[in-house]
């Protein structure tokens, strides 16, 4: 019984988990895409979430660029746990690829934040931290 508790607490515990930085709670990686020119075509952001409950991820972000909210239309994929591994945890993906005029105001930004929502009615709303904006701004500069 202490056990069942224990493996209780600590579900619970980590899928309602805090971090101070989105690169902190998930594994989050941000490509840009370019002509063969050298200019931006456009950016993608993936992240991934893993979980002990059964939660979705919903197909909808939001990144609040300086404060600015921009909606995002995202691209999620669920995987209930494998059979082997770590074998009760859940893979949510996200994929979203940011509207062209928001390149320049990320490029410019002091602060991002991004929002994400689950099924649950659970929502995860973190910003970058420094060292995660400024290798974006990285990659829009290059």
């Amino acid at each position: 019984m202490l056990i069942g508790v224990f493996g209780l607490s600590y579900t619970w515990h980590y899928d309602n988990r805090t971090a101070d930085s989105l690169s902190e709670y998930a594994k989050i990686e941000f490509n840009v895409s370019r002509d063969g020119d050298g200019n931006i075509e456009g950016a993608v952001m993936s992240l991934w979430d893993y979980r002990y409950d059964r939660s979705e991820l919903l197909p909808k972000a939001i990144i609040f660029i300086d404060g600015a909210p921009w909606d995002l239309r995202a691209t999620v994929k669920h995987t209930p746990p494998p059979m082997s591994g770590d074998r009760f945890k859940s893979e949510n993906k996200l994929f979203v690829e940011f509207p062209r005029a928001s390149l320049k105001s990320i490029l410019n930004s002091e602060s991002i934040r991004f929002r994400f929502f689950y099924d649950s009615g659970q929502s995860i709303d973190l910003p970058l931290n420094a060292k995660d904006l400024a290798a974006w701004k990285r990659k829009l500069r290059w």
